[in-house]
């Protein structure tokens, strides 16, 4: 018996970059199309990186409100987020924002990896 196949997903890379200030904070929409798994990885915060800040990922509803579920107030270069897409067509949030280290803006880049 043969059994119909479902395709994998294509994998999107989206690379997003900003700048975040003394207790702010920057939030990106992601948008899926289709279920799967979701890496968020923080790829670099500028030339003299601070010792952390925060990272987070969550779902966005459509008035526009994240609701983290992934989180990570130490993060450095290179910490990931990995979490799944349940729906169909997923709204996605990925904030940086500052712990209360930070002493002056901070560039930052970080790439979401998505169906």
């Amino acid at each position: 018996d043969e059994f119909p196949t479902t395709p994998d997903p294509v994998i999107t890379t989206e690379t997003f970059t900003g700048t975040i200030g003394v207790n702010g904070s920057a939030t990106h929409p992601v948008f899926t199309g289709a279920t799967g798994s979701v890496v968020a990885t923080l790829t670099s915060l500028g030339e003299a990186p601070p010792p952390k800040v925060g990272f987070s990922m969550g779902t966005l509803s459509i008035s526009g409100v994240c609701t983290i579920h992934l989180r990570n107030d130490n993060a450095i270069v290179n910490s990931a987020l990995n979490g799944t897409v349940s729906t169909l067509q997923g709204s996605l949030c990925v904030s940086v924002y500052d712990t209360g280290g930070l002493t002056g803006p901070v560039d930052y880049t970080f790439t979401v990896s998505h169906p």
